[in-house]
């Protein structure tokens, strides 16, 4: 009997806790943040790229362009203001090469971004005035690093109607400038 007590007992005070430990309050608090307007852009890997171009192996054949180099990948982060427009990055080169065309083009961006990423404006020729290649950059990031944001095709080819400008070069050196700015 003395066992039925002590049981009956128990679940009488498990009974009257399970009452009075639930009991809910709510409140709140305000929490403010900041974002400043942000545009970083960046070139994955770094380093430089080399294009060499191949002398023909028979007179009277042309230059050869050398195929086009596809290491590089553009990566960018941008937060617009409120009530702003969108971004675009352009691109331009130090100095012409003369007898030849550098070109360059993005393709449609990949990887592990997100936001409103930017649109390709397809191949462009570069010179030493900006062009816009990708526009359309709302609040987004394209991911660090290779095979993230958009990959980027640059080639160099002879001007056929400039073959006389042609000169031999040793190791010619040649900036791309890309900028992110607001439109």
């Amino acid at each position: 009997m003395k066992i039925v007590f002590n049981i009956t007992l128990l679940l009488s005070i498990l009974s009257i806790s399970d009452v009075t430990l639930f009991a809910q309050t709510t409140g709140s608090k305000n929490v403010s943040f900041a974002l400043p307007e942000i545009s970083f852009v960046d070139i994955e890997p770094s380093g430089s790229l080399s294009l060499s171009l191949i002398a023909p192996n028979e007179a009277g054949n042309p230059i050869v362009a050398p195929a086009a180099n596809k290491s590089k990948w553009l990566n960018y982060t941008s937060a617009i203001q409120t009530g702003g427009g969108t971004k675009h990055i352009t691109a331009s080169i130090s100095s012409k090469i003369p007898g030849f065309d550098i070109k360059l083009s993005a393709a449609a961006a990949s990887g592990s971004g997100g936001g409103t990423l930017g649109t390709s404006t397809g191949q462009i020729t570069l010179s030493t005035t900006a062009q816009t290649i990708i526009s359309g950059i709302g609040g987004a990031y394209t991911g660090d690093g290779t095979n993230n944001g958009h990959q980027l095709t640059i080639s160099i080819v002879p001007i056929v109607s400039s073959y006389s400008l042609i000169k031999a070069q040793s190791n010619t050196q040649v900036q791309i400038t890309y900028t992110i700015s607001a439109n």
